[in-house]
């Protein structure tokens, strides 16, 4: 097993305790805990998508970034290649602006892609996320737990990336409005 797969296996198991310390005690398996991990990032992502303005979508912090939209795309282009790896497909290239025009469009792709990748989470189940699959990337073999992680903490730096997004066009973000 590589330094990656066994990080990412013993953080599936590290986090499966985290979530269960909520108010009513659960105990969840690598997959269920995985599910959650993708779901929560999705979330964030999927407010964000909702919430900025659409007048806004083009809108780039400095020439050399991508656009707040472009970036929303490439992360869902991301979610779809861990789904399409998972599924023993060849991964499409189809995150260009040209295809998602509007903000619906691109809202909208950015949902299924969460939901396509919380589906085969779901439906591989602890044994199936323990299967190798090569990364389209690295051509490196790993568990898909940790393909499925390395992809969360993927959309964990957009997310990041997209907190500046807001700061700069002078908005607070979803997560850090007062609830």
């Amino acid at each position: 097993m590589t330094k990656l797969a066994l990080i990412a296996v013993a953080a599936g198991l590290l986090l499966a305790p985290l979530h269960a310390q909520t108010a009513s005690v659960r105990t969840l398996t690598l997959s269920q805990a995985t599910r959650e991990d993708w779901n929560d990032i999705g979330r964030k992502l999927i407010a964000m998508a909702e919430d900025f303005p659409e007048d806004k979508y083009d809108f780039r912090p400095t020439p050399a970034q991508r656009t707040f939209a472009e970036q929303l795309l490439h992360v869902a282009g991301s979610n779809d290649l861990f789904t399409a790896v998972a599924k023993g497909q060849k991964p499409v290239d189809d995150e260009d602006r040209s295809h998602f025009k509007t903000k619906a469009a691109v809202v909208t792709y950015l949902k299924k892609s969460f939901a396509d990748g919380a589906e085969v989470i779901q439906a591989k189940g602890d044994s199936g996320m323990m299967q190798s699959v090569v990364t389209p990337e690295s051509h490196t073999t790993v568990p898909l737990v940790a393909l499925a992680y390395g992809l969360a903490e993927h959309c964990g730096e957009h997310y990041g990336q997209l907190v500046g997004y807001y700061r700069a066009a002078g908005m607070v973000p979803p997560e850090s409005r007062p609830k």
